[in-house]
């Protein structure tokens, strides 16, 4: 049976401040976020079986990522732990109580790290994540493979 990817794609709008950074960053602000997310595996080979012809239902696949990334991230204020930031998040909550902190710097290369290890835990044994896409604007974006980790 062959191996097949499929690619599911999501978007949701994210602030994030960079502590630290050289540049604009270092100050809040937001991103359109676009987010790929590929899984590969062998199609259900099993006429009897109701996703037969399928490596998983993409509405499957939408309710992982979904509960796992968008509904989490989406119009949420992401904030390093680590970092003095810590103390800010802690005086927007009042205003903007959707206020997360992580214990990384809050790149699109760290965020995609944390979303490949959220993901991971929620896919079936049948399915592995091959690969996260993530646009942080139209024409910049990092990407993670799983292939990449294993070195």
């Amino acid at each position: 049976m062959s191996v097949i990817r499929i690619t599911k794609h999501f978007d949701f709008e994210t602030a994030h401040a960079l502590y630290g950074y050289d540049g604009k960053c270092k100050n809040i602000h937001g991103h359109s976020y676009q987010l790929f997310v590929t899984i590969i595996g062998t199609p259900i080979d099993d006429f009897n079986h109701v996703k037969n012809g399928m490596v998983l239902d993409f509405g499957d696949l939408k309710h992982i990522v979904k509960s796992e990334i968008v509904d989490v991230f989406d119009h949420a204020t992401v904030l390093n732990e680590k970092s003095p930031h810590k103390e800010l998040a802690e005086k927007i909550k009042g205003h903007s109580p959707k206020v997360i902190l992580v214990d990384y710097q809050p790149t699109s290369e760290n965020m995609l790290i944390d979303f490949a290890e959220r993901i991971q835990k929620k896919l079936p044994n049948s399915v592995t994540l091959h690969s996260l896409k993530l646009y942080e604007t139209q024409n910049s974006y990092a990407e993670w493979f799983a292939d990449d980790q294993k070195h």
